[in-house]
């Protein structure tokens, strides 16, 4: 085993929808958590997976800043926020109110110290699928991410903010009967790095989740051997457990299944997909809970450590032996075993206590000026 960095285990805060933001901190100090990403999406948004917003982000001052930053420091956590929707494509009126919200969380991260505070914003890229579809769509969409992203990180590193890119393909973020399920820019490595050249920028960087990695085939240990280290500012701990099913024998594993006539498949004896998110024969867990999943987290952590990897694992809870049953509880054991797994290869050995993680330095205050809140469109101009 690596040398430990005594890494923070946090939670993400989508599990846990229902819960006020004093809930909240309350589950994760039970947990035994060391912060928190908070999700923050917009109220009259357009998706309904896995969503939550714990932050009133309308109207949010300096006084509100110090507030927050005083009852993370009483409870010893530390925090980011994130809201993950399509910023390129769908409806051309969404998508500038997604990337109109995102402006707002970079300017509350700011108020919340930003980068000192490693105060960071999660986010989608998103696909625009209208690209997508012409001659050479992917480079379309990298040139589109490239029109849209440019001002947005560099409003992000006027304000000392970081903005972090997850790597999930959102495999069903679009009906069954589409063909295709990569529906998110940097869901593979490759894109990742053709958008740091495109903004070589240092504001901006990934949150990396290997759970989707592995249903694609692709073992997270190599992808971390091939990443820019510094990129990476938080790693997503939720694990894929690969099924051995009939479906992935007919359709393969390379392509998902399909949507056909019910009746046809009926017919056939063949497999079609259940829902829009049962397309590529995998069940979401959380290490250590439930049973084996389908990756060496060893070897993943030890490289992490070995690379220098120093940032927070975030607990990132959609297992269907634990979020998805509508237990608290259960949801609350199932981020309790994801911390005790972690724990050997992060933590150091207490003689008395175990393994312990390393106690949370305060949070620094606020700056003392309030900046307006800013539109994409201002940004352009």
């Amino acid at each position: 085993m690596a040398n430990k960095r005594n890494n923070p285990v946090w939670v993400m805060s989508s599990a846990f929808d229902k819960l006020t933001l004093k809930e909240l901190i309350s589950a994760a100090q039970e947990i035994g958590a060391q912060g928190i990403d908070l999700c923050v999406f917009r109220r009259d948004g357009t998706r309904k997976d896995h969503v939550a917003t714990h932050l009133e982000y309308e109207q949010f001052t300096v006084d509100a800043a110090k507030c927050l930053l005083d009852d993370f420091n009483a409870a010893h956590l530390r925090l980011s926020l994130g809201a993950f929707e399509n910023m390129i494509g769908g409806d051309p009126a969404e998508r500038i109110k997604n990337q109109n919200h995102l402006l707002k969380l970079i300017r509350i991260a700011h108020l919340l110290g930003g980068d000192a505070n490693d105060v960071k914003v999660g986010t989608f890229v998103g696909y625009n699928h209208e690209l997508g579809m012409e001659a050479g769509g992917f480079q379309k969409n990298l040139d589109e991410y490239r029109r849209v992203f440019a001002p947005i990180i560099k409003y992000a590193e006027d304000l000392g903010v970081t903005v972090l890119y997850e790597n999930c393909p959102m495999e069903g973020w679009r009906s069954a009967t589409y063909t295709n399920t990569y529906n998110n820019l940097p869901g593979v490595l490759a894109a990742r790095k053709l958008m740091y050249a495109l903004i070589p920028s240092r504001a901006h960087g990934e949150i990396y989740d290997p759970s989707h990695d592995v249903w694609q085939h692709t073992d997270p240990v190599a992808v971390i051997a091939q990443s820019d280290i510094s990129r990476i500012h938080r790693i997503h701990v939720k694990a894929t457990r690969n099924l051995l099913t009939k479906a992935r024998i007919d359709w393969g594993g390379m392509y998902p299944m399909q949507a056909v006539d019910s009746d046809l498949a009926a017919r056939a004896g063949v497999a079609i997909p259940a829902n829009d998110w049962d397309r590529h024969h995998y069940e979401a867990m959380l290490p250590g809970f439930g049973g084996s999943d389908s990756m060496d987290w060893r070897a993943f952590v030890d490289l992490l450590t070995e690379k220098g990897f120093d940032g927070p694992y975030e607990i990132e809870n959609e297992a269907r032996n634990s979020k998805d049953t509508g237990n608290r509880m259960a949801t609350i054991q199932g981020y309790q075993a994801a911390v005790r797994f972690l724990a050997p290869m992060l933590w150091d050995l207490d003689e008395s206590a175990g393994y312990v993680p390393r106690a949370n330095a305060p949070l620094s205050p606020p700056p003392a000026k309030d900046i307006p809140v800013t539109t994409i469109d201002k940004l352009r101009s």
